[in-house]
């Protein structure tokens, strides 16, 4: 009984003693104290606009936790892997207003990253800029898909979020009336109001006051509807029957595309290469930027109809139509912006011929695994000859968005990854995240983690834009490692997927780590791909005859995609250098001795 008395009396000593040097360390070191809190210090980052012209100067808000009126911004500027120019600010408020102007070059991509320090704590964030005066360079498209009466507020709230990520370019979709009569008319004006194929109620201010929400943010505007589509009764309208694509010969079954019985109509084919029918939409699209002053159009289709024929009997190979379509479009509103859809890259290389903004691909089920993302961008790469970027619609999280719930960030990282890597972009932000074609669909919801990744996603994709699809090409590697993984040069589970491609004297070398994939399919469509272990320190050995004056790593999964240069060694035609950590993605660059 005494031992326990003497054991309880230690044991409170030992647990006074062991409060009593946590309390004094807190108080003599309160920078322990503020560990946690240190990330939320800078709360936000802005721009003003999504991209910015040569010259312009770009305006920079910083909104700062509390009462930060003992702090310094440190504020450095890079152009890759180069400091540009640095800055020392006093913080007086917690709201920070600054401006810069960039290089005077055009087709630029920069990192801006802010450090805030005082005595008793400190952060960073980063934020990019991309100085383009043409989107189709480096485009990077979202979309709207809602535009009933809604106050401005609302309106404004969802461009400035697609702002922050840099979004320079937004689809309209589903905005029109019927699809060969964009724009209801009442007395010869536009109407207020109407309903679109689905019956959901559509503003007409509603939709003006999104193009002027967009172009103060200097992103694009692109009003969507089908090359080929009509209404049931479309000839009450002007729309003729000897327009329309059969499925026989004999004209006893028209082509449609069936839609859900409430909707207003199924949509009906019409032949694109019909002259008189390419007149009728080319002069509707015309009336449409009469009164909304949108800056192209969006032309989608419905992919390969297999065998069609027109009101004579004869095969139209639709593919083919698209060029002749494009073309004629163009030549009756040049000033205006074409995109066109290329359903599971049918007829891409065809459109790859036609004066578009960039090509754009919605990947099916054909194209299910990560390797056919970088491939069908490769493809348009080819297809173009180098001239056009790729923008990728591909939905995420397919299955699981039947239910409400959130997606799964690993999978949308993880596939990010593996498009930017590529050298393309992803269709996904609007006023929501995409996970089904038809775009209002939005069951799934973004969580706080992955909106607050995927900023960094985007910008580590507008800073490294001109290492990443500017017009590099890609080269052999032969790449080792005696570490934790082997490198594979196809997307494989259990490895590290590296390619890389070159631009004058830089090499780019991409890292996508597959080592705990649990699925191979980029659509992740249950949602069960599982976050990687963010492994550390990885030795890469790689062949290299040129002599290499310097190798600097980046990643979006890094000190928020700051560059960090990194020792090598090179002997024997060889160079090794250490990844520090690897996650999901790291870029690793050599730069040659010129």
């Amino acid at each position: 009984m005494v031992s326990t008395k003497k054991s309880i009396i230690l044991f409170a000593i030992l647990l006074l003693f062991i409060i009593t040097v946590v309390a004094m360390k807190s108080f003599f070191f309160p920078k322990q104290l503020l560990k946690k809190e240190e990330k939320e210090i800078i709360q936000s980052i802005t721009t003003d606009k999504a991209s910015y012209q040569p010259n312009e100067p770009v305006h920079f808000t910083t909104k700062l936790a509390g009462k930060k009126s003992d702090g310094t911004l440190k504020i450095t500027y890079y152009h890759l892997n180069d400091i540009i120019s640095q800055k020392k600010m006093k913080v007086e408020k917690n709201e920070v207003h600054w401006t810069w102007k960039p290089l005077k070059e055009d087709f630029k991509g920069y990192l801006v990253r802010v450090q805030f320090v005082s005595e008793t704590d400190q952060d960073q964030q980063t934020i990019a800029v991309d100085v383009s005066s043409d989107w189709s360079r480096f485009p990077r498209y979202g979309f709207l898909s809602r535009f009933e009466d809604m106050p401005s507020e609302d309106m404004e709230s969802v461009i400035s979020k697609l702002n922050r990520f840099h979004i320079n370019g937004l689809q309209f979709y589903d905005w029109h009336y019927k699809h060969h009569q964009p724009i209801k008319f009442e007395n010869n004006e536009p109407a207020v109001f109407w309903e679109d194929i689905a019956n959901r109620p559509v503003s007409l201010q509603t939709i003006k006051r999104y193009i002027d929400f967009a172009h103060e943010r200097n992103m694009k505007t692109m009003a969507y509807n089908l090359l080929y589509g009509a209404f049931a009764g479309a000839e009450k309208d002007g729309v003729k029957t000897e327009w329309r694509l059969f499925k026989d010969q004999q004209r006893n079954a028209t082509d449609y595309h069936p839609l859900p019985d409430e909707w207003k109509s199924d949509v009906f084919l019409v032949d694109p290469s019909n002259p008189e029918w390419q007149n009728f939409i080319i002069e509707q699209q015309k009336k449409v930027y009469k009164d909304l002053p949108f800056d192209g159009w969006h032309i989608d289709q419905l992919g390969d109809r297999g065998n069609v024929y027109d009101c004579n009997g004869i095969p139209v190979a639709l593919d083919e139509s698209f060029q002749g379509f494009i073309s004629n479009a163009k030549k009756e509103m040049p000033n205006k912006r074409l995109v066109m859809n290329a359903v599971s890259q049918y007829g891409q290389k065809q459109l790859g011929q036609t004066p578009v903004d960039f090509l754009y691909t919605e990947v099916w089920e054909q194209d299910n695994y990560y390797g056919d993302l970088k491939r069908i961008i490769d493809e348009n790469n080819w297809y173009s000859q180098g001239k056009y970027n790729t923008v990728l619609a591909a939905y995420m999280n397919y299955d699981y968005s039947n239910q409400p719930g959130t997606f799964n960030t690993p999978g949308i990282l993880l596939t990010n990854s593996v498009i930017f890597a590529s050298g393309g972009s992803h269709l996904e932000l609007g006023e929501h995240m995409l996970s089904k074609e038809y775009f209002p669909h939005e069951n799934l919801k973004m969580d706080q983690l992955l909106q607050s990744e995927l900023l960094h996603y985007y910008d580590f994709l507008v800073a490294y834009e001109n290492l990443l699809r500017d017009h590099l090409h890609e080269v052999p590697i032969t790449i080792h490692s005696p570490d934790w993984v082997h490198f594979s040069s196809q997307p494989e589970k259990g490895k590290v997927w590296t390619f890389a491609k070159q631009k004058a004297n830089k090499k780019v070398i991409h890292f996508i780590n597959f080592f705990d994939a649990t699925t191979m399919g980029w659509r992740d469509t249950n949602a069960n791909q599982v976050e990687p272990q963010d492994r550390k320190q990885l030795t890469v050995q790689l062949e290299e005859t040129r002599p290499i004056k310097k190798v600097w790593l980046a990643s979006p999964d890094q000190q928020n995609g700051v560059p960090k240069s990194l020792n090598f060694k090179q002997e024997n035609k060889n160079v090794t250098f250490t990844l520090p950590s690897l996650k999901y993605w790291d870029m690793a660059v050599i730069e040659y001795e010129k």
